[in-house]
């Protein structure tokens, strides 16, 4: 492959999709319509792989299959409306179409050329009709880098991607540009690593990059994303992968490595699939392999599947499951760029740190710093779940406040409910509470309050949550998932748990409070890595802000949010009950008893809490307490 080469692809292939980016048709395309359909794992387990057949069966029947072009792409971002499409050139965005749509917008719209109402997006808040991407309030706030060609390129075609500038910014560097050169990019853009910890990237680079002659070096992807609720990393290998090849290969070309693997989670099927087609479509093209762009350097890249262990998120276990060993962190120094992959200096970054990459290389540092805060520049994408109108991903510039995320773009919390809490960087982050919503998303900030930024996970928690139990939850999934290494993390998150335990089982007794604190710091400062060492961090803040449920838990017997089942009492208002026996029919375990057309009673010995009678009293006399 050469850069004219890649120019010709790039003159060919674009004027077939720019419809995509500027909704006009060119005269040298061949389609008149390109239907996008969201091939993403959201929509996929929602039915799309059936409705891209359905679109295809419908145009073929219609005989127009010359005229229109399907194009499976990656998450569009609003993964709840799914299965999404959007019809071009207008870009009518029609969400949780099913097959029996498929033919209406066949026939009405692309050869009808009438929009469908009632398929169009409705805003959840306002109920007002929105065409069009760029007209949702979803997407207003947002300034897509990483996730700039996730919804837009199909990331199963190599010439979709090199259309919008693919494989530019490599052609630029192996050609123009020394080592020493893009590593002055990279820090002057001030880049910091999207998988947690927030590290300048350039100066990771910087300190892998010595030592250039025939020391053997790797560069490493982590693709692993094991916190509950995130999904950042996966909608970019599944919407845009050769975001990352060309990124690593640039990454490669700066330390003098001539290697690369991406660590993914086997749980990535659809990841999987794309990127190894996506690293062999570059293969093919020369753009991996040997003397890339006829420059002399050397690249290839390799997949490495992970079984799903959440330590494997941190760098050195990360790098010693890659080696074919279980997955357990090795005591820092020697950091990764010394001694990474087996004992090679290695550079280790996560999907969403090297999607950004490419852009900066072509735009320029100064492009990049325009965007973010002083200290944390660029964009930040956050798989937003839990109590909030619209789930799923979003990218927004740094410094923009948490209560822009949840409620601008969000759309607030569903059912009228009062915002709590927001919970981000997962179990190794803290939660937020409603009196902090303006604190800007950036490093600094976030752990300035005692939270982190994490991959970016985003969960809302609105008034029905119990902030004792959601710290109980994290503890949960970080007790299984510690590797046991270390005695501080292995029996002191043990410790944490059964404490919270016996707290949200109403035995708690008066100095609990202060121990699980007490334990939380400890821990804190003394584990081996970063998963024991951020894992008391749910805890730790939730005491700091909603202590006084640790409290009333303790003291008073009590959950305030109604939530913890052994500190609830499920009882009947004798002066709202009719009688009408239809509570005592549905209770599972026989608690309730009464006569017809008197109040009905519950045996509080044999209630299990499920609910079932509240939800199906028809008269609001059923509640917990």
């Amino acid at each position: 492959m050469t850069l004219e080469e890649l120019k010709r692809i790039k003159a060919e292939t674009l004027p077939q999709i720019s419809m995509r980016h500027t909704h006009t048709v060119e005269n040298e395309t061949v389609y008149k319509h390109q239907v996008l359909i969201c091939g993403g794992t959201g929509c996929t387990s929602s039915g799309s792989n059936k409705l891209i057949d359905e679109f295809y069966a419908q145009i073929k029947a219609h005989g127009i299959d010359n005229e229109v072009q399907i194009v499976r792409t990656g998450c569009f971002g609003l993964c709840e409306l799914g299965p999404i499409v959007i019809v071009y050139p207008e870009g009518v965005f029609y969400a949780q179409c099913s097959i029996e749509n498929v033919k209406r917008i066949v026939e009405e719209h692309i050869i009808g050329g009438n929009v469908i109402d009632d398929l169009v997006y409705h805003e959840k808040t306002t109920g007002e009709v929105k065409e069009k991407l760029s007209d949702m309030q979803f997407y207003k706030k947002q300034n897509r880098v990483a996730l700039r060609n996730c919804g837009v390129v199909d990331p199963e075609k190599i010439e979709d991607y090199i259309a919008f500038d693919g494989y530019q910014a490599l052609a630029k560097v192996v050609n123009e540009m020394t080592p020493e050169q893009v590593i002055d990019v990279m820090l002057d853009s001030g880049l910091r690593g999207r998988g947690g910890a927030g590290f300048p990237t350039g100066l990771k680079w910087k300190f892998a990059s010595g030592n250039r002659g025939n020391v053997k070096k790797y560069v490493c992807c982590n693709g692993d994303e094991g916190d509950p609720g995130a999904f950042m990393d996966r909608s970019v290998l599944e919407g845009d992968p050769h975001s990352l090849i060309e990124a690593m290969a640039i990454a490669g070309y700066v330390i003098g490595a001539d290697q690369g693997y991406v660590y993914v989670r086997a749980e990535y099927p659809i990841a999987v699939k794309r990127l190894t087609i996506a690293i062999n479509e570059a293969r093919k093209m020369g753009l991996l392999g040997k003397n890339i762009f006829g420059s002399g350097f050397d690249f290839d890249m390799e997949i490495r599947l992970g079984a799903g262990a959440f330590v494997c998120g941190e760098e050195t276990a990360l790098m010693t499951s890659i080696e074919g060993h279980r997955g357990e962190p090795r005591p820092r120094p020697p950091f990764p760029a010394v001694k990474g992959v087996f004992g090679k200096p290695t550079v280790l970054n996560n999907v969403e740190t090297y999607a950004n990459i490419p852009q900066i290389i072509l735009n320029g540092a100064e492009w990049f710093k325009s965007i973010g805060t002083e200290k944390s520049k660029g964009t930040k994408v956050f798989a937003l779940g839990g109590k909030i109108v619209n789930t799923g991903l979003v990218e927004v510039p740094m410094g923009t406040t948490v209560r822009e995320i949840i409620f601008d773009i969000g759309g607030g919390i569903p059912n009228g409910k009062k915002f709590k809490a927001a919970q981000t960087g997962g179990p190794s982050g803290g939660c937020i509470p409603a009196s902090l919503l303006d604190t800007p998303v950036d490093y600094d900030s976030l752990m300035a309050i005692g939270s982190m930024m994490g991959s970016g996970g985003l969960i809302v928690m609105d008034e029905d949550n119990c902030m004792v139990d959601i710290a109980k939850f994290f503890l949960e999934f970080t007790v299984d998932e510690s590797c046991g290494k270390c005695t501080p993390c292995r029996e002191g998150t043990k410790r944490m748990l059964e404490i919270l335990t016996k707290i949200t089982d109403g035995k708690g007794e008066d100095g609990d409070i202060e121990k699980l604190e007490e334990l939380a710091n400890t821990i804190k400062t003394s584990s081996l890595c970063g998963l024991g060492q951020t894992a008391p961090n749910p805890v730790l803040s939730t005491l700091r802000y909603f202590r006084d449920e640790y409290e009333a838990h303790v003291y008073e017997k009590r959950c305030p949010a109604g939530c913890c089942k052994n500190l609830l009492q499920v009882v009947i208002d004798p002066d709202k009950c009719k009688g009408c026996s239809l509570c005592s029919k549905k209770c599972p375990v026989g608690a309730i008893s009464g006569q017809i057309k008197s109040p009905f009673v519950i045996d509080q010995s044999k209630c299990i809490k499920c609910g079932v009678c509240i939800s199906s009293c028809k008269f609001g006399a059923i509640y917990k307490k």
